[in-house]
């Protein structure tokens, strides 16, 4: 499942009801819970990294020509968006 500001807020507000209870006022909920997403999405897409590695056990169908081709591992680095 993909992280998102809309459903990471929900879950703020889920939780935060099943700790407090539900609020007279549930606006005051959704703009804490939104304002809290908004600042973890926006840190994560700004400032994450992902690093990975690759392992190809074979390869089959190369069309012949220069590189290397076949079993071999490599790595990757990116970023969230």
């Amino acid at each position: 499942m993909a992280l998102n500001k809309a459903g990471l807020k929900q879950r703020i507000i889920d939780n935060l009801e099943s700790e407090l209870g539900t609020p007279e006022d549930s606006s005051k909920n959704d703009a804490l819970a939104k304002a809290i997403a908004d600042a973890i999405i926006d840190e994560f897409t700004t400032n994450a990294q992902v690093s990975t590695s690759v392992a190809v056990a074979s390869v089959t169908g190369v069309t012949t020509g220069g590189g290397v081709s076949g079993p071999g591992t490599g790595s990757g680095t990116g970023t969230i968006s």
